[in-house]
């Protein structure tokens, strides 16, 4: 269709009716895929409750509850606290920016497909499968903690009975993903209640014990802020303090995006997801609420509870149970004897929890990039139900990467391949931001009026500015320790995704000779779902326990 560039809204227009007027840019061109709906058969079944408690889920794992101990062991409390409030500003820049392209576009594919259609086609091609294999071996990394989790209780456990309980992991998540879209917010949901009560009964315990209410009756305050200090060293520069200091805390950085990651899954269920529009940008719009008080309140509570140079501490970083967290190491300290093997149980449910949130993640963008003719075409078959059944077998199969860690003689071909995906991460978050920033751009040039979507953050693009820039020093600045005493193996395993990256992207590049969209010939209309067909009547609150439960959920 024509399309006019000097066009202007018309009183009454706005992006909730659809469309900004009677002339919009159409992309026609078949080879890039915008309009796939005969071959997109995924179901919306994800409900208000599921999508709400998701975005929690996606927020707490392992790397808060046991992870956290090494950042502060590394850089001290404050510096662990700056580390986290950083990179959780990053990640809640990225989110909003994905947030808002995702309400516009609730549609499979996701922000691979955003980067496609109004950056470059080769970015989405390398953004997609450099995201698919990362989350599917984290799928290994964290199917295998759960499995370490459990000789908390069977610590004499040999090879044999962790690969036993390695296959069982396996399992118990592709079946929770088979069973279908509805199944897995049913089990989702479950799973954040349990981290909800966990995070809030230990931010609570660990405010009574600092205060001396534990049985030892021993009051803390900030005395390891004082001693052995609030900011530890990294050891790099003995001559330079404060520079040390500056390296201790960006160590931690690493740590920190861990214990962020998979926050984007509420997004990438948004073709999935019933009333899209209106569910996910209120699950976007409370992130920044979870993040203050779950991680940044969380990291204080730790820094105030276990000092930076605690032997407990230090020794017990190689053991990945419930041990060596550091509520659990303050918990034994303040003599309470009960509570170590209820943490531990519910770290193991998030261990799995993660496992299954990333396996549905890595098989969505899967999917996506199938949709789109970016991957093999039987990888879009779906069952009767809306199942994407080939692209989770496909996903799953990246799980048996666990049992390698289970063999002496594997375990360093698992650390390469954990390297592989250390980085990924942050290029996701980088390739978010950057995408909004030109979808931003392309919206101003056809005069659309995006303030009228159903979320839109009043901080862009200032924060999609900040996202991008810090997603990109983290990615290049992730293994800067290997530069002060340099080893091969660790430089590689640090830095290989980023020309794994380069190839896909500059490979598909050449191949089909895609460049940058320009901002007037962005679409913005093709195969994307007007609100009237994806929202359905929101129902108002009858009652006192209703009005909660909205509150909440």
């Amino acid at each position: 269709m024509d399309n006019d560039p000097n066009q202007r809204l018309e009183e009454g227009d706005s992006i909730e009716k659809g469309r900004p007027g009677p002339h919009y840019v159409v992309q026609s061109n078949p080879q890039y895929h915008f309009d796939v709906h005969d071959l997109d058969c995924v179901q919306r079944r994800l409900k208000q409750r599921h999508v709400q408690m998701i975005a929690i889920a996606g927020t707490i794992g392992t790397g808060l509850y046991v992870g956290s101990g090494g950042s502060l062991a590394s850089a001290g409390p404050l510096g662990a606290l700056l580390a986290y409030a950083l990179v959780g500003s990053v990640a809640y820049s990225s989110l909003c920016s994905v947030g808002e392209m995702t309400i516009w576009a609730p549609i499979s594919g996701t922000f691979p497909h955003f980067a496609a259609r109004w950056v470059d086609p080769a970015l989405g091609f390398a953004t997609g499968w450099n995201y698919f294999y990362n989350k599917a071996i984290v799928t290994a990394t964290e199917i295998t903690a759960a499995a370490i989790l459990l000789k908390y209780w069977d610590t004499n456990a040999p090879s044999s009975r962790i690969a036993g309980y390695t296959a069982l992991m396996c399992a118990l998540i592709l079946l929770i993903n088979i069973f279908g879209v509805r199944f897995f917010g049913e089990s989702e949901f479950a799973f954040a209640i349990i981290k909800l009560i966990l995070i809030i009964g230990l931010l609570i315990t660990g405010l009574v014990i600092d205060l001396g209410g534990g049985p030892t009756g021993e009051r803390i305050g900030f005395r390891y802020w004082k001693n052995p200090g609030a900011l530890a060293r990294a050891h790099l520069e003995p001559n330079h303090i404060g520079w040390d200091r500056f390296l201790a805390i960006l160590s931690v950085i690493v740590q920190a995006a861990f214990s962020y990651q998979a926050m984007e899954l509420v997004v990438i269920a948004a073709s999935e997801t019933v009333s899209p529009r209106r569910n996910i940008a209120k699950a976007v719009g409370r992130v920044f609420w979870r993040i203050l008080v779950f991680y940044i309140l969380g990291i204080l509570m730790i820094g105030m509870l276990v000092a930076s140079n605690d032997p407990d501490l230090l020794s017990l970083q190689t053991n990945n149970t419930a041990a060596a967290s550091p509520f659990v190491i303050a918990m034994n300290r303040a003599g309470i004897k009960v509570l170590p093997h209820i943490v531990n149980a519910c770290i193991l449910t998030s261990a799995f929890s993660a496992g299954n949130s990333l396996l549905f993640c890595s098989s969505r963008v899967l999917y996506g990039l199938a949709l789109r003719g970016q991957a093999p075409r039987f990888l879009t078959y779906c069952t009767k139900s809306g199942l994407p059944l080939y692209a989770i077998l496909t996903s799953a199969a990246f799980s048996l990467l666990s049992f390698l860690s289970v063999s002496a003689g594997s375990d360093q071909a698992f650390v390469w391949l954990v390297g592989l995906s250390t980085t990924g991460g942050y290029t996701s978050w980088f390739v978010m931001n950057v995408s909004y920033i030109y979808f931003r751009r392309g919206l101003i040039a056809q005069q659309y009026d995006f303030t009228q979507s159903s979320y839109h953050n009043r901080l862009q693009p200032f924060i999609a500015y900040w996202g991008a820039g810090w997603s990109l020093f983290f990615t290049l600045f992730a293994g800067f320790e290997v530069f002060w005493n340099f080893d091969a193996k660790t430089f590689v395993i640090a830095y290989i995704n980023i020309p794994l990256f380069l190839i896909l992207y500059f490979g598909y590049k050449f191949t089909k000779k895609t460049s940058l969209w320009k901002p007037e010939d962005m679409d913005f209309v093709t195969g994307i779902p007007s609100p009237e067909e994806t929202e359905e009547p929101e129902i108002e609150p009858r009652n006192i326990w209703e009005r909660i439960a909205n509150i909440i959920f």
